[in-house]
């Protein structure tokens, strides 16, 4: 049986290593973002593996794989910015983004173990397109509470919907970097 833990730890290494990257190049900057604007980022992102995926080409030399790191790793800082809310510039330190970083990692993990046990690894048998199937829907009801500002009558709120995005798009790297198509 597949280490579906230790997999997950391998996918969030790698868009952690990104993430720390592109902080110490462009620092918090993030931080001005308002949630709605994080999830239309991760809607462009979600849409070009979605025409990737439908063409079978894409003419820049950044696959699939790069947009559902940026899933990732954006899904973190809508968390971090519902947390926080956002700011007016730059008003956290590297250090203190890591930490957040780690903190919303560690919940996509936890919820990861919790409903890949309920569901016995069945995302296992699905495609890859299905993932970004599903990070659509995710997104356009994010949209939709975001227009509610939060107004759900039964439904989980933003944050719930920010860690399904960050589970279907690491189960869609696993794929990826470990040949599970």
């Amino acid at each position: 049986m597949k280490d579906t833990n230790q997999q997950f730890k391998n996918i969030i290494t790698i868009c952690r290593d990104l993430f720390a990257k592109k902080l110490h190049d462009y620092g918090a900057a993030w931080r001005i973002m308002r949630p709605a604007s994080v999830t239309d980022q991760i809607y462009i992102k979600a849409n070009r593996i979605r025409s990737i995926e439908t063409k079978g080409m894409s003419l820049i030399d950044e696959g699939i794989r790069s947009e559902f790191i940026g899933i990732i790793n954006y899904s973190i800082i809508g968390l971090i910015q519902l947390e926080l809310g956002y700011a007016s510039g730059v008003d956290i330190n590297n250090d203190k983004a890591m930490e957040l970083y780690d903190k919303y990692a560690d919940e996509a993990l936890c919820l990861m173990i919790a409903k890949n046990h309920d569901y016995d690894e069945a995302w296992r048998a699905m495609r890859i397109t299905s993932f970004t199937d599903l990070i659509l829907m995710k997104i356009n009801r994010t949209k939709q509470i975001e227009n509610l500002q939060g107004g759900t009558l039964v439904s989980e709120g933003i944050d719930a919907n920010y860690m399904d995005m960050i589970n279907y798009a690491v189960f869609g790297m696993i794929k990826i970097e470990f040949g599970e198509e």
